[in-house]
This record gives structure tokens, sequence and C-alpha cells, in this order.
């Protein structure tokens, strides 16, 4: 997944002084032998494509703009991202407090599954921060899903009408980014404090223990989490990093940033392979677990449309490999992409059309756990 270049957010665009929209291989300077002696009427500079006059320059109707105030930037920023990510955030409370009500509410009626995985679980109120763990990690899945949707509907084919502008539409990809990312991070902190609350050793080599199974890979040694809990961990530190660079990617280089973003859409799927590997909730065949994998069609055919029409034109698939080696191996790659993608969708539909999801069809044998201290 790659996202277009930044787009100057709305504040910015209307401090932006009345200009001459730049021609398709550059701006038109103000001086020169080839500068034309009639232009048309200036047009205000509210899109991406808008350059600005130097500072003290003439527009075309004569006169000199004020210069733009010091210090703004049209570049966005972390600092002014998470200013704007509250709503975004207070959103992503309140659905991880209303999955934590039905989660709890199903454990202590004892209609949820995670009782037949652990059953030593049923008392909803000894293990309520485990069960608050769960919702962060939902609410994580959930916002990491409309995040990555957002970022494939940014940097492919645009439908001809959005919701909102596009300015908008790239800082709330960015806001949902940055809190998907700190939903992650509760998820894996509340899971670490509900080992620590039920480990009978003393209080310090309980938190170090704790430490070490929830974010140390291979720290983990009960059942399917010595599988599922790397995976989680390999989503979490590799989300925060590819997350960031998007502010230094001016330091990196925009080629550089561009081919770590498209890791984004592996920690994407790592997540979700964590999920059905790991959540008690999805453990079981059942509607809810295809529900999970029916919510992966929209990013794969979002995915397609992105690989098949790509924005930038060096992306694009020629019919013919180049003539160098190197040519002809980027081509096969893309190609090889573009197949897998196909295979993946058609996989999709499969698996909710036939309802073999992958689940467990009955109980296992032994439902114990280290972590059963009762």
């Amino acid at each position: 997944m790659t996202n277009p270049s930044p787009t100057p957010e709305p504040a910015a665009a209307a401090e932006t002084p009345r200009s001459v929209p730049p021609p398709a291989d550059g701006p038109v300077t103000a001086s020169g032998p080839d500068t034309p002696t009639a232009r048309p009427p200036a047009a205000t500079a509210s899109g991406p494509g808008a350059t600005p006059p130097a500072t003290g320059s003439a527009s075309d109707d004569g006169r000199v703009p004020a210069p733009r105030s010091a210090g703004v930037s049209r570049r966005p920023t972390l600092r002014s991202d998470l200013r704007a990510s509250w709503p975004d955030g207070l959103v992503a409370l309140l659905i991880t407090a209303a999955v934590f009500v039905l989660l709890y509410l199903r454990i202590r009626d004892k209609t949820s599954s995670t009782v037949t995985v652990m059953p030593f679980m049923a008392d909803a109120g000894g293990f309520w921060m485990y069960f608050l763990s769960q919702a962060f990690g939902w609410s994580a899945l959930l916002w990491a899903w409309g995040t990555v949707v957002l970022g494939l509907m940014l940097s492919g084919p645009r439908p001809g009408r959005l919701p909102m502008s596009a300015p908008r539409l790239e800082r709330l990809h960015r806001t949902t980014s940055l809190n998907t990312m700190a939903l992650i991070a509760a998820h894996a902190l509340l899971f670490a404090a509900e080992l620590v609350r039920h480990d009978t050793a003393s209080w310090n080599s309980a938190v170090a223990t704790a430490f070490v199974e929830a974010f140390v890979p291979g720290g983990y040694d009960s059942g399917t989490g010595r599988i599922a809990i790397p995976v989680g961990q390999a989503a979490l530190y590799l989300a925060v990093p590819l997350g960031l660079l998007f502010y230094v990617r001016h330091r990196i280089g925009p080629r550089t940033w561009r081919a770590l973003h498209r890791c984004v859409i592996v920690v994407y799927a790592l997540s979700v392979w964590h999920t059905l590997l790991y959540g008690t909730n999805v453990w079981y065949d059942g509607w809810f677990r295809t529900s999970v994998w029916l919510l992966q069609l929209p990013i794969a055919a979002l995915l397609l449309l992105r690989l098949l029409r790509p924005a930038r034109r060096s992306e694009k698939l020629s019919a013919r490999p180049g003539t160098s080696a190197g040519a002809r191996t980027r081509w096969a790659l893309r190609l090889g992409g573009r197949l897998a993608v196909v295979a993946v969708v058609v996989a999709l539909v499969a698996v909710v059309a036939t309802g073999r999801n992958g689940g467990r069809s009955a109980p296992p044998e032994d439902t114990s756990s280290t972590h059963d201290h009762d």
C-alpha cells in the first residue's frame, strides 16, 4: 500500500497566496526570456498542485501578496496529527467499552466460546482485565481495517464522489493509524497486567515474567500462544515504526518511505492471523469467525484494484517485460503480486461461501493453561 504525496491541509491551503497553476512540467518562473507576456486570470491556490510565488514577487494583478507567516508548515507533523486524533480516539474508546460489555455479559451468561476453550475463565469478575484486553484487541483490529481501507482508497483510483475532501481523508488516515498503534499497545499492556495479577510469585518476579511472556518473542509457552503471541508481537513491533516513518519521510526520501510503507499490509495480515489463531471468541466454526474472513474481502478487492490501476505510471504493469534483467525481474514480481492477490480474493470468496474457515469443530481434549492459578 502506498499513499500519495501528502496534500496540504485546508488551513494551510487557505493561507496560500494567489498564483497561476504551474504546467505539468514545472512551475512558471516570473522572469527570463521565455516568460509569457500575457497570462490567464489567477486561480486560487487551494489544490495540491498549486505553487505559491516567492515572497515579495508580484502576482498577476500587480499586487504584492503578503508573506506567509513564520512557522506555518505545509508538512503534516506528528504533533498536529496527535492533536487532531482525539475525536477518532474517543470513538475508539467508546467502541472498546461496548465490546468489553458484550464480552463480559457473554462470559457471565456462559454463552461465549471462551468458557469452552478456557473453563477457568468462567469467573467474569476475576478475569475482567483479560476481557478488557480482548476488547482493545478487537477495536485495534477494526481500526487497522479502517486505516488500510483508507490508505488503499487514497493510493489507488479514487471514486468520483468522496464522503469528505481528500485532505480530510488523508488526515483521517493518519489519525486512525496513530490510534491503531495506541489500541494495539493497550491490548498488549493489559494482557501483561493480567498475567501479573494472577501470578503468585513476588511482585518483581511477576512483572519480569509477564514482560517476557507478553513482549519477548518465544517467551510465551502455553498452547496456541506459542505461535499466536509472537505473530501479534511482530504486528506490534512493525506497526509502530512503519506508522511513524511518515513523519520523517523527508529525511529518508520518498522512494524509501514508499517501499517501507508497502509493508503495512503485511502488518495487517499478521494482526488478522493473530486474531484467528488466538481469539477465543473465534476459536470454533461459526458466523463470527466467518465474519472476520468476510471483512477481508473489501481489503483484498481494493488491493487488487490498487495493483491493476496504480496512481503512479511507473508502477503500471506493461504488456511485455523490458530487455534488461532488472526490468524483467521487476515485471515478474509485479505480475506475481497481482496473481497472488487474485488467488487471495478467490480463497476468501470460497471461505465465506463454504463456511470452511479453519475453525475448530469440536473442543480440544486439553483445555488447560499454564496460567490457570486456581
